[in-house]
């Protein structure tokens, strides 16, 4: 599967103030990566269009931006509820790091004996906690990605758990 080059990093909720500065929430690991972004993207008709940040500033869990362009509250209201991207590029992942949107379409094997049990048919967040959706033979099955029921991941080859009994196959 092809990775995309720009990954939903957030999505603006509201104006702040009356200057054309947006609060977002940031679907990162931290609103502090949201923040530091220098330019985000806006789908428009399946086009990025890049927005050069002006500034950006962390408020709790939001991120308070001024987006080149946007210079007043009814500019900034036109783009509530706007999903922003980043350039995969701009989110530089240290080693054994992997982003979400990568895992759709990897294998879930077995960490101890490689058995596959389906695939990753999406990545949701249920209750702040992500759970792998795993197409198996038996149909659907949600794994929560913690440990030690999820064993590792590699992004190139495929997801390793390590289910308890009748977590991915009938008991």
């Amino acid at each position: 599967m092809a990775k995309s080059e720009y990954l939903e990093c957030g999505m603006i909720q509201n104006t702040h103030g009356t200057r054309g500065v947006v609060r977002a929430q940031a679907w990162c690991d931290s609103p502090r990566v949201l923040a530091g972004l220098k330019t985000v993207y806006l789908c428009c008709n399946g086009v990025m269009m890049p927005k050069d940040v002006e500034t950006a500033s962390v408020s709790g869990a939001l991120v308070l931006l001024k987006l080149q362009g946007v210079d007043d509250m009814d500019a900034a209201a036109a783009l509530k509820n706007t999903t922003l991207y980043a350039a995969r590029a701009d989110l530089p992942l240290k080693a054994g790091e992997y982003f979400i949107a990568d895992v759709p379409g990897l294998p879930v094997l077995d960490a101890d004996n490689g058995r596959e049990y389906g695939t990753v048919k999406e990545v949701r967040d249920i209750g702040g906690r992500n759970y792998l959706v795993v197409a198996t033979a038996q149909g659907e099955r949600l794994v929560p990605m913690v440990a030690p029921l999820l064993s590792h991941v590699d992004i190139e080859t495929a997801v390793y758990v390590r289910p308890i009994p009748g977590l991915l196959e009938d008991a």
